[in-house]
């Protein structure tokens, strides 16, 4: 929120010094001063969710390729011989249901923590947005008092 404030407080107090400054203009520029704040905060708080996607996401398949591939290597060294036994099949499908497990333990927690952390990035974006909020409205009331109008014509006679 300090980022936002500060955003938004040095455009509204440089925008004040201008001459023929409307409130509205005031409020304007000091309010896309904010948002352009608050998209940069965003962003940095979402940086790094993509790379929690894509772990949750591919991790189960890199573990079913495993899986595959180490069933695939025991039926491959079973075909040579002529009587097969649990003995011999055994040490390749375990090493398959190894490679499923890894998988599941790296996505498991990936997306348990993706989903915490968009959460809290949800949560945070409301109450920056409550804030640019609420801060408008200061200055707003700022703005209405003390804006430099020009000075009144004089009165001719």
């Amino acid at each position: 929120m300090e980022s936002i404030f500060t955003a938004g407080y040095m455009e509204f107090v440089r925008l004040r010094k201008q001459p023929n400054m409307t409130p509205h203009a005031l409020l304007e520029g000091s309010r896309r001063a904010m948002r352009v704040a608050l998209h940069r905060e965003m962003n940095e708080l979402e940086a790094h969710l993509a790379a929690l996607a894509s772990v949750g996401s591919v991790s189960p398949y890199i573990g079913l390729f495993g899986t595959v591939w180490g069933i695939m290597n025991s039926f491959q060294a079973l075909g040579g011989i002529q009587q097969a036994t649990l003995a011999m099949v055994a040490p390749g499908i375990s090493e398959a249901l190894i490679a499923t497990a890894m998988g599941l333990f790296a996505a498991i927690p990936a997306v348990m923590a993706y989903n915490h952390y968009v959460d809290d990035v949800d949560r945070l974006t409301t109450r920056y947005e409550t804030f640019l909020e609420e801060f408008t409205g200061i200055l707003q009331r700022q703005a209405h008092t003390t804006v430099n109008y020009p000075p009144p014509a004089p009165a001719s006679a």
